[in-house]
């Protein structure tokens, strides 16, 4: 055969090098998943809601799949072991100084964001020291208060059901400042705390003794909302969903011996990973999923559990006849979701209430009490101003100044109601 001439093997140099152009040009495009990008622009196009619906049934389904994976060792390998999908350390192998704490911090963060949500912390204090003496100031501050005040309720339970103590952790101090000191200084707490939320955190706690008979908590998320109602979380953007479960980590310090007919924390691994779940775990789909699939385990004294604030979970039956099941629950708060400013609301109230109320109910007057009053009611003190209404929260300055535009209030008893709010809320 005769060889190609000059001109083909140019043709074919040509149309080699362009195939290799094109080739070279969809390694480029893959590389930088353009594709994706081009997808993502399409979808840019559509506007979704920016709120979940509280007519909409979240899916079982999706939950489902989600809940039910598997922890595993390999992922954990600083875990003294896994039960029940949930990772156990022994704290006695723990060294908590900054340049040791770093692994273990990794695999506590992966937890809570990546992995099943909780973890138990065996001899979070290995000397019961520290919980004998707190136990003793928590037995005066109940045994006053009730005489004082009568029983509590929370949250959860109807008064009388528990004892409880809000704000233990300044109740704690004042009562008996050397035993405050000596708890609070396991370096555990720093530990645990800066994993999750970084520095600068602020911890509060409260205490709760379940006794026989007390029943389990319907399953719930926790603050922040948590503590609102289904038709106010639908209020909030899905971001502020993801959000709020990052700017909180839940723990309990085990204060008794926690056997599994004392009714120790009921949990979901896997379940704070549900965009929907500050919504869904209301319904009774998922409650009922829930009783079928949570997991509990037995603590001893001293131990600890630490959880997010979105893992479904609830505080199990006590279903001994004479033991009462003692916790000292923590919750940490991130540095962020403050303001830059100290704002004080009740002088700015005040200057322009009557003005104010010349508007009206209308949709200027609701922008104001927005813009000036403090819409949250966050923090508090529950003692003097407890979970209502709705049995979850007391009511917020903007709530109070919405009541008193509707019904007409004076300044002067506007101004009486916020002071008064102001003076219960402090510590």
């Amino acid at each position: 055969m005769p060889s190609s001439s000059p001109q083909l093997r140019s043709r074919a140099f040509t149309a080699a090098a362009s195939i290799a152009s094109i080739a070279g040009l969809l390694g480029i495009l893959n590389y930088l998943d353009i594709p994706s990008l081009l997808q993502q622009r399409v979808k840019s196009r559509k506007v979704s809601p920016r709120c979940y619906s509280e007519n909409e049934k979240p899916s079982l389904a999706a939950f489902k799949t989600l809940v039910e994976q598997t922890t595993l060792k390999e992922t954990y390998p600083l875990a003294k072991d896994i039960q029940k999908n949930i990772p156990i350390y022994d704290c006695t192998t723990i060294t908590p100084d900054k340049e040791n704490a770093w692994p273990w911090q990794d695999e506590l963060y992966h937890i809570l964001v990546h992995g099943p949500g909780v973890f138990v912390l065996q001899n979070f204090f290995p000397d019961h020291t520290p919980i004998d003496t707190a136990n003793a100031a928590y037995s005066t501050i109940i045994a006053t208060e009730l005489a004082a005040h009568g029983a509590k309720g929370d949250h959860f339970a109807t008064a009388g059901t528990n004892s409880r103590i809000w704000n233990s952790f300044s109740k704690h101090c004042l009562q008996c400042p050397s035993s405050f000191l000596d708890y609070y200084s396991n370096p555990l707490f720093a530990l645990v705390s800066e994993a999750y939320l970084g520095p600068a955190y602020r911890l509060t706690s409260q205490v709760n003794i379940v006794k026989p008979g007390g029943k389990a908590q319907v399953c719930h998320r926790d603050y922040h909302l948590g503590f609102q109602t289904a038709a106010d979380c639908a209020r909030f953007p899905k971001t502020l969903h993801e959000t709020t479960a990052f700017l909180t980590l839940q723990g309990a310090v085990a204060h008794t011996n926690m056997p599994l007919d004392s009714g120790p924390t009921r949990f979901l691994p896997f379940s704070q990973g549900f965009g929907e779940g500050f919504m869904a775990y209301r319904r009774g789909e998922f409650n009922e999923y829930f009783l079928e699939k949570y997991v509990s385990l037995p603590l001893k004294k001293g131990d600890a559990v630490f959880f997010s604030p979105a893992l479904f979970h609830a505080a199990g039956e006590n279903t001994t006849n004479d033991f009462s099941r003692s916790a000292n629950l923590i919750q940490v708060s991130a540095a962020f979701g403050k303001t830059m400013e100290t704002v004080d609301s009740l002088p700015l109230v005040e200057a322009t209430f009557d003005e104010l109320k010349a508007k009206g109910c209308g949709r200027e007057s609701e922008a104001f009490v927005k813009a000036v009053a403090e819409g949250y009611p966050f923090p508090t003190n529950l003692d003097r101003r407890p979970p209502a209404p709705g049995g979850m929260a007391p009511e917020s300055e903007q709530d109070v100044l919405k009541r008193a535009l509707q019904e007409g209030w004076e300044k002067e008893e506007v101004m009486g109601v916020l002071r008064g709010m102001r003076e219960d809320s402090m510590a």
